[in-house]
């Protein structure tokens, strides 16, 4: 995949971070624990440390979330294989657009990604540029792109006849994991820009 242009260059891993800190924000710990009390002797703070994963562990499992997140956008989304989004997606997720709506569950959220391939079936993520990840949480950046080759259904049940438009925006897409799949997701990009690359905004 060709690497974006400097008007629309993918966030960099600092802004990354900067929203993934965000997402933790008021967990009481770097990375969506509960805030733990002080501890006047050093005993319980020994068996605290004794209970938790060793650090090996935990790079293990961010890796393995962040390549979950890689098979997700690469083939599961890009290639609609919405039987598949169990794979990284819990039953009751939990998901943020970035028009400010927000769903639970994945067959919601099923339903909602199925109306983006309706009017650009060749919707597709295939670059992940950055990646990072945290505990819990992980988050990718890249490039959403597609071309609008049919018609658009609309609220009011009228279609808007395809522009036959291509479009390549940034996106962004955080994680908060549990047992290997999302409990929580949060989805990034400019619907603007979106919009305007379809040929329906100025």
């Amino acid at each position: 995949m060709k690497r974006l242009n400097p008007a629309i260059r993918m966030i960099s891993s600092a802004a990354l971070a900067v929203a993934l800190s965000a997402c933790t924000e008021g967990t009481g710990s770097s990375m969506g624990g509960a805030a733990q009390p002080a501890h006047d002797g050093a005993e319980p703070a020994r068996t605290a440390a004794a209970a938790a994963p060793p650090a090996s562990a935990i790079e293990a499992q961010e890796q393995k979330n962040l390549a979950t997140f890689d098979y997700l956008d690469y083939n599961v989304f890009s290639n609609a294989k919405w039987d598949e989004l169990s794979h990284s997606h819990a039953k009751d997720v939990i998901v943020h657009w970035p028009d400010g709506h927000i769903t639970k569950g994945i067959d919601v959220h099923i339903e909602d990604l199925k109306k983006m391939f309706v009017y650009a079936p060749d919707t597709r993520i295939k670059h992940h540029e950055h990646k990072i990840a945290q505990g819990n949480f992980s988050a990718v950046s890249g490039a959403m792109e597609g071309t609008f080759t049919k018609p658009m259904p609309t609220a009011d049940g009228q279609e808007i006849q395809p522009t036959g438009k291509a479009f390549k925006l940034p996106m962004a897409t955080i994680g908060r994991w549990e047992n290997g799949v999302m409990q929580e997701e949060w989805l990034f990009w400019d619907n603007q820009t979106y919009m305007t690359q379809l040929g329906l905004a100025k």
